[in-house]
């Protein structure tokens, strides 16, 4: 089915459209998803439907002279997987896992992350980079990253701003 009808539908907010985006990207986003998740299979179906909802949420972010729809589907996918990583290694530190029950090397997964990362980064200067790890991996404030790079607030998110859009132009080469 055409993605033009796909979009409009969604953006009405018919449930039609859902309906025919599972239909015809199911496959797509699990593959994506279980790639990017490897081992965490149990967290592999709720992402898959958090990533489904990313895309009826954010609908009217979708730009169709920026990228193609299923480019789109693509990196929320991607985005999504390695999010889920983040979280379950968070979660993974707080709670004790059983290992008679259920083990998995967190350094290993830590190794996956910070690869993942570092492969999606790669097309920052050295200084971007180095603030990309310290505030979306470290989660440190903005403020401290200000001061520690010399530059004022509204030229950080700037320079964030503009990271991101590298980053989403990289991802979608990468999945043509």
């Amino acid at each position: 089915m055409d993605d033009k009808l796909i979009i409009k539908y969604i953006k009405k907010r018919k449930q039609k459209g859902l309906e025919i985006l599972i239909d015809n990207y199911s496959g797509l986003v699990a593959s994506i998803v279980r790639k990017n998740l490897r081992e965490l299979v149990i967290y592999e179906e709720e992402c898959i439907s958090d990533v489904f909802l990313a895309i009826w949420d954010n609908i009217e972010y979708f730009d169709q002279n920026k990228n193609t729809f299923k480019n789109w589907i693509c990196a929320i996918s991607k985005y999504k997987a390695i999010n889920y990583k983040k979280k379950y290694l968070f979660q993974s530190n707080l709670s004790e896992i059983k290992d008679d029950i259920y083990y998995i090397d967190k350094n290993l997964l830590r190794l996956e992350i910070k690869e993942e990362l570092e492969d999606m980064f790669q097309h920052l200067s050295k200084r971007d980079r180095e603030i990309f790890f310290k505030y979306y991996v470290n989660e440190e404030s903005a403020e401290k990253l200000a001061i520690e790079n010399n530059l004022c607030i509204s030229s950080l998110y700037s320079r964030l701003s503009r990271g991101r859009k590298k980053i989403r132009e990289n991802l979608t080469k990468q999945e043509n």
